[in-house]
């Protein structure tokens, strides 16, 4: 079953390369969105994801507080560099990317 999920999700970084380099001249401003659960260090981690990139970062916290939104606006150099971002931060536990 890892497998096929593991094929499933190369699947689909493969159409959205293809995708970015279609609607895009590099470099870009890209703008990355997430939902992290607000637990111990999930937003942080984000932002440390983007770190040193010259980023601009907006978190906006959910009614209940149990989620954060957090929009990354960056300048990304290629399609394979936003890739990289999106599986760079798929290990925080909970996180979504919309």
């Amino acid at each position: 079953m890892d497998q096929e999920k593991e094929k499933t999700t190369a699947e689909f970084y493969e159409r959205l390369k293809v995708e970015l380099d279609m609607s895009n001249s590099w470099p870009a401003e890209y703008l990355f969105k997430f939902i992290v659960p607000s637990v111990d260090d999930n937003v942080v981690r984000v932002e440390n994801a983007f770190d040193c990139m010259g980023a601009v970062i907006k978190t906006t916290k959910s009614k209940t507080g149990k989620f954060t939104s957090v929009s990354v606006d960056v300048q990304m150099k290629d399609a394979q560099e936003i890739i990289d971002k999106y599986i760079e931060v798929s290990v925080i536990e909970g996180i979504v990317s919309l």
